[in-house]
């Protein structure tokens, strides 16, 4: 038997809408639309143009209808951190600040002082990240008192995409976790950082599992794309919950690693591991499909690369992917190596000055060429990946033998063959789409087509090829190990 569902994937660059048509254990996905997604500057701050998205995601919808199919359900998911304010009777109060907006950069520093870093990390197991929605919130308190007099309660964006298909406001977890106002061992939001922070407890909605259905498309919303028989679903909301869902693997001998914009790297675990190490340390205790827990390590991705091609690009310089992993890989190994997570890369003027300016600082060769620039940017992200296994190990008691690579990034041999060399073990690279096929398939599960996780990932292994890289150069990447332990900030 056939069904059908659409994903509408949401990233900090693109969001798209996809069909995906499940037959027996075999899915295939066809791209219907494809949309450009970026931050919005007004008025000195940074903002999602959340209604223009909304329109794009209803025009992948009336196209889907106009090929004579009705799938059974629908879902959204996104990145996480950042949300929208609803008001009585207004369906939005003001646009949503996107996570780089520098609000936070006060609120960040006072949270920790005033509330404690212990105290955060004890109630959320959440690292911390000044772009995390705790600080956020503590911005509006601080800058926009007026907004939250007349808010009822907020829905991080996924979710509140889906309230607008389906008038169904409800949070769901694998999102609410990543604000680090969520506690996993109570499975509620913390009550003590609500109060800490100085807001009201019905501000924070109603929280849902991964695969709640929440109910048809509005009538509104059947009118207008001609889908009439599709039942919005809360799958894993944060796109990477849904990612890791969708990660091919078997046993418990392996790690995850979404590569995009951001690289996260992580395990799969049963509860949270929240202790004094883990937040030394500044892991991550995450929801998942399930239950389970994506204990993981946030890392600046390949937002290095993309910040480095835009600056090209303005300076009329213009490199697409491949010819820049092409370039990378003809250029001189371990010329200069950077700390991925150093905070000058989160949110630079000019990416390549920033790369520069750190090799400088600490006595190496500085990149010349957009070769030279690419090829420091993928084997200083291999080796955070090497050095982040190695605490993993540690902090979990776990082997890890394999590493998963899905995401965009896994589209790059270069960075994958990187990545086997820099951590020393077998990587298995793909699906690309794993976001948006982790999205299809939980919603097969909550309408019941497929069973469990496991059935989940016994399809993505039938459906989708997987490249394997093992580790090569192994004397060469030691050194370069030892190098890169001793950048400033490494850790």
């Amino acid at each position: 038997m056939t069904h059908h569902y659409i994903a509408c994937d949401l990233g900090a660059e693109s969001g798209r809408v996809i069909l995906g048509t499940l037959e027996g254990d075999r899915l295939s996905l066809d791209e219907v639309h494809r949309f450009a997604n970026h931050a919005v500057r007004i008025a000195g701050t940074m903002r999602w143009n959340i209604l223009g998205i909304f329109e794009q995601l209803k025009e992948g919808l009336r196209q889907i209808a106009q090929r004579g199919v009705q799938p059974a359900g629908v879902s959204v998911d996104s990145w996480g951190v950042d949300y929208v304010w609803l008001g009585d009777g207004q369906p939005m109060l003001t646009l949503p600040h996107h996570y780089r907006d520098p609000r936070t950069n006060t609120t960040y520093e006072a949270a920790q002082q005033s509330i404690g870093r212990e105290t955060i990390f004890a109630e959320t197991g959440i690292q911390f990240m000044p772009l995390n929605t705790i600080y956020q919130l503590l911005a509006d308190v601080q800058q926009s008192p007026q907004v939250l007099q007349v808010a009822t309660q907020f829905l991080p964006i996924a979710d509140y995409l889906n309230y607008l298909f389906s008038d169904v406001a409800k949070c769901e977890v694998s999102l609410a976790s990543t604000t680090q106002m969520y506690n996993p061992a109570t499975g509620d939001w913390s009550t003590k950082l609500i109060e800490a922070c100085g807001l009201r407890r019905d501000a924070f909605p109603e929280l849902a599992g991964s695969g709640t259905k929440l109910g048809p498309l509005t009538a509104e919303l059947q009118d207008e794309t001609g889908l009439n028989t599709t039942q919005v679903i809360a799958t894993c909301s944060h796109d990477t919950g849904a990612a890791v869902a969708a990660v091919p693997a078997e046993g418990d001998d392996w790690a995850y690693l979404s590569s995009g914009t951001w690289s996260l790297i992580g395990v799969e675990l049963p509860q949270p591991l929240v202790n004094d190490t883990a937040r030394e340390e500044n892991f991550t205790n995450e929801v998942g499909y399930g239950g389970t827990i994506r204990f993981l390590k946030n890392i600046i991705g390949l937002w290095l690369l993309q910040e480095c091609r835009r600056a090209w690009q303005r300076e009329g310089q213009t490199l697409d992917y491949a010819e820049l992993n092409n370039l990378a890989a003809e250029a001189e190994p371990f010329r200069s190596l950077i700390n991925p997570n150093d905070p000058r890369f989160l949110q630079p003027e000019h990416m390549p000055t920033a790369i520069t300016t750190f090799c400088q600082e600490t006595g190496q060769a500085a990149p010349e060429t957009p070769g030279q620039f690419a090829r420091c940017i993928l084997e200083s992200l291999s080796l955070m990946y090497g050095q982040m296994l190695k605490t993993l190990q540690t902090l979990t008691g776990r082997e890890i033998r394999k590493l998963h690579i899905v995401g965009g990034g896994s589209q790059s041999k270069l960075l994958n063959q990187f990545a086997a060399d820099a951590t020393g073990r077998t990587v298995l690279a793909g699906p690309v789409e794993a976001t948006a096929i982790g999205n299809l398939l939980i919603q097969a599960i909550a309408l019941g087509q497929l069973d469990d996780l496991s059935a989940l990932r016994r399809v993505v292994r039938s459906s989708f090829g997987i490249e394997t890289y093992e580790p090569s150069n192994r004397e060469a990447w030691s050194a370069a190990q030892a190098r890169f332990a001793a950048l400033p900030t490494a850790r």
